[in-house]
């Protein structure tokens, strides 16, 4: 197959997940971002690679991020959110990093593609991104991509598209967030 037609494929792919992905649960999703005073982020693998890239948009935002394990992480608090990115919901670490902040009483959101995983039980928020996992459960939007590239994808693509609802929200001028870009480059 060329290019264009495996692009074609990956798009596809990519479309008939976000507009399978539901709007309150976003909305909510948002609301816990804006009301929380940090908001803290941890997963593991590639699904870290594509939050490290929403916390960094998210602060371009003014929100206040921080990636679990950074040599600068403050402690977490009440008033602080915790996102977790795992298509399953039962990835070790982020299992025991979602533990652990409820123990500070800070709210946990989990975007993943499995409702009735063991993170379920540590969430105040959670954000379906219906994609097949390995766990191959029903209901899962299948992809001809290698893993879980597509729930990967997907993730970034809801981070972008979230820091532009908090834009559009907000009436923020884009041209005056370049005041926020590293200039370190």
């Amino acid at each position: 197959m060329s290019f264009n037609q495996v692009q074609k494929e990956v798009l596809s792919e990519l479309i008939s997940t976000l507009e399978a992905v539901s709007n309150e649960q976003v909305d909510q999703l948002i609301g816990a971002i804006e009301q929380a005073d940090r908001v803290f982020f941890v997963g593991v693998g590639r699904v870290l690679l594509s939050l490290e890239a929403v916390a960094k948009r998210l602060a371009h935002l003014g929100v206040d991020t921080v990636v679990v394990g950074q040599i600068t992480e403050p402690a977490i608090t009440e008033n602080d959110l915790l996102i977790v990115g795992s298509g399953s919901g039962e990835s070790l670490f982020p299992l025991g990093i979602a533990r652990k902040a409820r123990s500070f009483n800070a709210k946990v959101a989990h975007i993943g593609a499995n409702p009735k995983s063991s993170m379920g039980e540590l969430t105040d928020y959670f954000v379906r991104i219906p994609v097949q996992t390995k766990l191959n459960l029903p209901g899962e939007i299948p992809s001809i991509q290698p893993m879980t590239s597509l729930f990967e994808q997907s993730l970034l693509l809801l981070g972008d598209t979230i820091a532009l609802m908090i834009i559009q929200k907000n009436q923020i001028d884009m041209p005056k967030l370049w005041q926020y870009h590293a200039n370190l480059e």
